[in-house]
């Protein structure tokens, strides 16, 4: 059945209610009712496999709350609406799976739900639109084939719609971005994919998705099942990835709320480590002294995406393999911690490629220029004492043609990686007077002598664009978030010093 207008027809009921300000609340109260949807339906395979294997299925949902005993609405005048239905989702249904008994013998498949409900809100005051929602919700069909697969459609505009609530640079990547760094990847059955600060899950359904194809057996399946690992720590985009990957035929998502730099480094053991990571880290941000304290002191750093880099380090397997979304201030930033990651990618790792992105990728929820970092756990072919890197090869991705700029209605698409797919197997340099340094690779001990400035095969300056007025906020905005979290840094060390001269 047609699905294509669902998200249209939700939000113009739900501008009706008062009880929802904005696109987050919007969205964060549609996805939970996704959600007990999606699971519902597992749920029915569940309960058939546990039949024909002449086994009890029990719900750790309570019968009365379970999607199918009071959200199917049979015409019949039974179906609970209005004020009856408020009462019920507010005094019953969210209090009960809020506080759902969960301890470390709960099954993933079923801990997963009290876990998604723990900092989710209902904001709908209006019962009788709340009805009229859920019963549009009820006309897809998650065990009928082509619903489910259109279900992918919807899910995008729930992802278009967090864009234009600001929260891009948060919770989306572009899915030819998520798809291109996996295709050069190469996830394998039997591998685990890990993704840190997952979001919505688009590296994690990307992987899937690239991994499926491979499936050939049911031992095959099972790797599949166990394939990815995520984190996040936000509510929203936790439950978005929860029910991304049901929808994907994940049974127990394994994909964790927290705060992935919460732990100490020193804490990580074997098992907490993956064999290929592919992440966009949050960026432009800054952390506290605790979390801070978690790595060590040369790495310590207040931007998000340095620790991220750190964090990566630590938890990729020994022969493992990332590829990480970086912003340009990463490359030739040579603060402490920028300069002890770069060496240490240089000397610890095989850093053998920076893709240099096009600076309208995010537009236009953030014109930030980014780069996509390529780097082993390993040793290279003929490194250099000291190195496990040899050689790092920089490509920059220009602008396809015909394309001034990527815009919400002309994203990137996954044909416009082409030039870079075709390069990677075929690696050489491309210098010209025309283009400058479009390709170059660069020695270990070349950029460790340039300071590990890694801001090579710029883009061309182009005369200055008059950009409008909220674009130019934005910017503004960005540029003041990274220059506080250098003042704050540079005071923090002025402190420590005058306290140190205090003590001496």
């Amino acid at each position: 059945m047609a699905v294509n207008n669902i998200i249209k027809r939700i939000q113009n009921i739900m501008r009706k209610d008062a009880g929802i300000n904005g696109d987050a609340q919007r969205i964060e109260q549609m996805v939970w009712m996704f959600f007990l949807k999606v699971y519902d339906t597992q749920e029915e395979t569940w309960e058939y496999n546990a039949y024909r294997d002449h086994r009890d299925y029990v719900s750790i949902i309570p019968e009365p709350l379970r999607w199918r005993n009071w959200a199917i609405d049979e015409r019949d005048g039974e179906a609970m609406t209005g004020d009856e239905l408020l009462r019920f989702i507010n005094e019953q249904l969210f209090p009960t799976l809020k506080e759902l008994p969960v301890d470390i013998n709960t099954p993933r498949h079923q801990s997963v739900v009290q876990e998604v409900f723990q900092d989710i809100n209902q904001y709908m005051k209006n019962g009788t639109l709340l009805r009229q929602v859920i019963n549009i919700i009820n006309e897809i069909e998650f065990d009928d084939a082509e619903d489910r697969h259109m279900f992918g459609d919807i899910y995008e505009g729930i992802l278009k719609d967090l864009q234009s609530a600001g929260n891009a640079g948060e919770f989306y990547t572009p899915r030819a971005l998520t798809d291109f760094i996996v295709q050069q990847l190469n996830p394998q059955l039997g591998e685990t994919f890990g993704d840190f600060t997952s979001g919505t899950g688009g590296f994690l359904t990307s992987a899937l998705n690239f991994m499926a194809p491979h499936v050939k057996s049911a031992t095959d399946q099972e790797k599949l099942q166990r394939a990815v690992v995520g984190q996040e720590w936000k509510p929203l985009p936790y439950l978005l990835s929860i029910t991304n990957l049901l929808v994907h035929d994940i049974e127990a998502p394994n994909i964790r709320h927290c705060d992935s730099l919460g732990t100490n480094m020193s804490d990580f053991k074997e098992t907490d480590k993956v064999d290929v990571i592919g992440m966009n880290p949050p960026y432009g941000g800054s952390t506290d002294a605790s979390t801070k304290g978690n790595f060590p002191t040369q790495y310590q750093s207040s931007e998000t995406a340095d620790l991220f880099i750190a964090l990566i380090m630590y938890r990729l397997k020994a022969g493992g393999r990332a590829g990480v979304i970086i912003p340009d201030g990463f490359l030739f930033g040579n603060d402490g911690a920028k300069r002890a990651l770069k060496e240490d990618l240089l000397r610890k790792f095989n850093l053998h490629t920076i893709i240099r992105l096009p600076g309208s990728i995010f537009a236009p929820y953030t014109s930030i220029a980014t780069n996509i970092l390529f780097f082993n756990n390993e040793v290279a072919d003929n490194a250099p004492d000291g190195f496990r890197t040899r050689d790092v090869w920089f490509y920059r991705l220009d602008m396809p043609e015909g394309y001034k700029h990527f815009s919400k209605t002309k994203p990137m698409r996954l044909e416009h990686t082409a030039p870079i797919t075709e390069w990677w197997n075929d690696r050489h340099e491309i210098v010209s007077d025309a283009e400058g340094e479009k390709a170059r690779c660069f020695k270990a001990q070349e950029l460790l002598a340039l300071d590990c400035n890694f801001d090579q095969c710029k883009f061309p300056k182009d005369e200055e664009e008059i950009l409008p007025p909220d674009e130019l906020l934005r910017q503004y905005h960005e540029k003041r978030n990274a220059l506080d979290a250098k003042i704050d840094k540079t005071l923090s060390e002025i402190q420590q010093l005058l306290g140190l001269s205090h003590v001496l």
